[in-house]
């Protein structure tokens, strides 16, 4: 069952595109706060941005994985911004560029000292993949505050749905003690609270 999200306005629907970058030097100076989005290529990361910011053209989605190649930038208000990740671990990306983006990834985790929270995207029929794994790695070794989305949730009747949502969290709770997870769908508008909350508390 869809969310109501009319209960109160939605800050984030304020966001707007600022620019892109794919170098460490031309990250913005004067950023304040920065929230990232990471996920593994075809997950439903822009998807999920759109939902969230009820913003349907903010991010573009592609059935082509692998299509964003730039760390993006979207001001949410002064100073404060919701980043989206280049996605990774899709094949025909080339291995010099998947080098690059690794490299520079790993440091904005673990050096960009206005990042205050990480949501990964998980499709929830494939979650914790290798790649999944690694930036969970670079996340706790930064001791970056990280939120998971399962998405596609709407894929599995509720009750399945629940079953990995209750599996995952075992795996997270034994390995990456601290991180959080939770279903969500962008087309069902399902769990958009549950993640408008997190942002809250890390940009405020």
């Amino acid at each position: 069952m869809a969310e109501n999200n009319n209960q109160k306005p939605n800050p984030y629907r304020k966001a707007e595109f600022l620019l892109s970058v794919n170098k460490w030097a031309d990250l913005p100076a004067d950023s304040i706060t920065e929230v990232a989005f990471a996920g593994r290529s075809n997950a439903g990361k822009s998807s999920a941005i759109n939902a969230i910011t009820d913003i349907k053209t903010l991010c573009r989605t592609s059935k082509t994985p692998g299509r964003t190649q730039m760390i993006n930038y979207f001001t949410v208000s002064a100073g404060k911004h919701l980043v989206d990740l280049p996605g990774y671990g899709y094949a025909k990306v080339p291995v010099k560029v998947k080098q690059h983006w690794q490299n520079l990834l790993e440091r904005y985790l673990v050096e960009r000292p206005m990042l205050k929270g990480v949501v990964m995207i998980m499709d929830v029929r494939r979650p914790l993949t290798e790649y999944d794994v690694l930036m969970l790695q670079w996340c706790q070794r930064a001791e970056m505050p990280t939120h998971i989305l399962l998405t596609k949730a709407d894929k599995f009747k509720r009750g399945a749905a629940q079953n990995i949502l209750l599996k995952v969290r075992r795996t997270l709770k034994e390995e990456y003690p601290g991180t959080t997870v939770q279903l969500f769908s962008a087309l069902k508008k399902t769990g958009l609270d549950e993640t408008r909350a997190h942002l809250d508390e890390w940009f405020n």
